[in-house]
């Protein structure tokens, strides 16, 4: 059974709780972790503000930096053990869990070069006075993470924290914290002084809604649905603390008659099936311009009919989906569409030696989807992707912007005045042009606009939210 890991500590929780770890593959328990909640928490938070007051708060930007780095170099180091571990915790494909250490590990170096480059500003003001503008860390930050890319989600949100000198308590989500405990313990083989880094296994509803409400924070990170979202939101403003949120996305792909169709058709169709469409940033909704409408979804659907599902060893498109909630979820959305109607274009397959009692779904590709329909409307989390025809650039705008959400953008043109005007017009946080990425690079700021949620991950604009300013204004004379 796997400890948390506490202001240096390895615990279990207080009243001896745990929750069964679930491979997604066949359904069955291989590990345990303990149920953490309101106290082991707040002994968390605690040890954070103790190591701010103490050894963390008094490490340079340059030492950061450095800590961060080696653990990069150390997560590279067990790399194949990594992919291992996040394969059987979530269910994905072995080239899919290598590619997210992979992602895992640059976070960390990209942040160790940006340690020490968070400079500060001297505002020219009136004779006599000098006024200087310093950055600082927020304090103790906390963020809760979901079960879809664990190591990703990991490195996207604490990575920056620790760099900027802020002492982080992570809530990993309860279906996926193997990866986060494996990295605490790396964490202490680099240097990292014992509470920088807390890790707090435990139920959404029982430990991530008291990190949130805790008084002793000072930033909330928090990916994931709406509804939990708004909580988290709510419990934060209580005690006037910043939020960024992450809740999600029903990102377009919008395909113009100009559109290079054999380069968008492969891409298309990854954009669905990547992590079995469990990703914020799938392009579930494909937008077609009606004239290339019917020859284009046949070339989809074709590349569609050859995505195949496995087990991670098999290493197919799509492994399983995280839970049985999960699967009853999706699975909702494709049998409700199949009873109204919807044509079916293109199914993938289930390769028939999957393990009995996995979380396993059928890729579907739906064509010529109602606009007020629930597979045009709301995020299904899963591999299936509705096709939409629209009639000119006008239609096509207000159709990528008609849903709650506004997170990715694809456009697929040719016509450079185009590619302008529809990504200055629809209203998400990323806009790709004749390409599409789930998220983009570590590089680029991400976040989302509307239900999507607020503030930026990634890049420098990362470090600027999880830092404050201080003006000093000093009269010399």
């Amino acid at each position: 059974m796997k400890q948390m890991f506490i202001g240096g500590q390895w615990l279990s929780a207080q009243d001896g709780r745990t929750i069964a770890v679930i491979n997604p593959a066949d359904g069955q328990p291989f590990d345990e972790i303990p149920r953490g909640g309101a106290y082991e928490i707040d002994l968390a938070v605690r040890a954070a503000r103790a190591a701010l007051d103490a050894s963390w708060g008094q490490t340079t930007a340059t030492e950061r930096g450095r800590m961060l780095l080696r653990l990069a170099q150390t997560i590279q180091d067990h790399h194949e053990e990594l992919a291992l571990l996040e394969a059987r915790d979530t269910g994905k494909p072995m080239t899919a869990a290598r590619n997210d250490i992979t992602v895992m590990a640059r976070y960390f170096e990209f942040y160790a070069g940006a340690a020490d480059k968070l400079h500060g500003e001297v505002i020219p003001f009136v004779n006599g006075h000098h006024v200087c503008l310093l950055r600082e860390p927020l304090g103790v930050t906390a963020h809760i993470i979901p079960w879809n890319y664990p190591a990703q989600m990991m490195g996207r949100t604490i990575a920056p924290a620790l760099a900027a000198g802020n002492a982080v308590v992570l809530k990993p989500a309860e279906d996926t914290s193997l990866s986060a405990l494996r990295l605490a313990e790396l964490s202490v083989a680099v240097g990292f002084p014992n509470g920088a880094i807390n890790i707090v296994t435990g139920l959404g509803e029982e430990a991530g809604a008291v990190l949130a409400a805790h008084p002793g924070i000072d930033f909330v990170s928090f990916t994931g649905s709406n509804e939990v979202g708004t909580l988290v939101q709510q419990a934060a403003a209580k005690n006037a603390v910043k939020c960024v949120l992450e809740l999600g996305g029903k990102s377009p792909q919008i395909v113009f008659e100009d559109a290079d169709l054999e380069r968008a058709a492969p891409i298309i169709v990854r954009g669905i099936i990547q992590n079995a469409g469990q990703t914020c940033t799938a392009g579930s909704r494909l937008l077609v311009q009606a004239s290339i409408y019917e020859r284009f979804v046949a070339q989809v659907a074709q590349i569609f009919e050859r995505v195949r599902v496995g087990s991670p060893e098999m290493d197919r498109d799509c492994g399983p989906l995280m839970n049985p909630t999960q699967l009853a979820r999706v699975n909702r959305y494709i049998d409700s569409a199949k009873a109204s109607g919807i044509p079916v274009m293109a199914q993938g397959q289930i390769d028939p030696e999957v393990p009995a009692g996995g979380y396993f779904v059928t890729p579907t590709f739906f064509g010529s989807v109602p606009r007020d329909s629930a597979l045009a409307l709301e995020e299904v989390f899963g591999p299936v992707l509705a096709a939409f025809p629209f009639t000119d650039e006008s239609d096509a705008i207000a159709l990528a912007n008609g849903t709650p959400y506004g997170l990715l953008t694809a456009v697929w043109t040719e016509n450079g005045g185009r590619q302008t005007r529809v990504a200055k017009a629809v209203r998400a946080g990323q806009v790709f042009i004749n390409s599409y990425g789930a998220g983009g690079g570590v590089e680029l700021p991400f976040g989302g606009t509307k239900r999507s949620g607020h503030g930026r991950e990634k890049g420098f604009l990362a470090l600027e939210e999880m830092t404050t300013t201080k003006t000093i204004i000093q009269f010399h004379g």
